[in-house]
């Protein structure tokens, strides 16, 4: 595959994507975005009633994360996304763009094939015990606790063709960050 050109950093919440995200294009040099902050207020709203999404909520925002990416990678920029992506499908998105999504089939766009973003994914995995904990310490986030087994239940964990690695939870943030480079210094 080659160096991808983002990174993306995804888990059920509260598996630590955006701390470990930030700390690690703190260290590559490279952006970090945390898809968290690009969600719309209606989705906000959404998961602050405890009301789990749904693909509808999902996709639009997805494809405007892809097109962020797709930006920064086209301009040689290296990318860290942390982002929740628990189906295949929403990784699928976030490499293709609207390619990625279901969609009827049209006849006129059969020839039309989108850039794709070289992406490799780090899927931090761990417990519904000790994720369920960590969330309980959290203040301030629009995601509540009661939503975290919504989250399991839609976690599709990424397998082969993905190019991906998957890192436990409960490693520590030093460990964590050691095997990623490692990885990448390895492609």
């Amino acid at each position: 595959m080659g160096a991808p050109g983002a990174l993306l950093v995804m888990g059920v919440s509260g598996s630590g994507k955006s701390t470990v995200g930030a700390l690690l294009a703190s260290k590559l040099g490279w952006k970090f975005y945390d898809a968290d902050d690009y969600h719309p207020e209606e989705n906000r709203i959404k998961m602050g009633k405890g009301i789990p999404l749904n693909d509808q909520d999902r996709i639009p925002w997805l494809c405007n994360l892809h097109d962020i990416l797709l930006r920064d990678v086209s301009s040689g920029q290296h990318v860290v996304l942390a982002c929740s992506a628990l189906k295949k499908m929403y990784r699928d998105i976030l490499r293709q763009g609207k390619d990625g999504a279901p969609q009827k089939y049209d006849e006129s766009r059969k020839e039309e094939k989108l850039p794709e973003v070289k992406l490799f994914v780090i899927h931090l995995s761990g417990s519904s015990e000790v994720i369920s904990g960590r969330l309980l310490g959290r203040k301030g986030h629009f995601m509540p606790p009661e939503l975290l087994q919504s989250q399991f239940d839609t976690l599709e964990p990424p397998s082969v063709p993905e190019n991906f690695i998957q890192i436990s939870v409960e490693k520590d943030l030093s460990e964590i960050i050691a095997t990623i480079t490692e990885t990448l210094n390895r492609k």
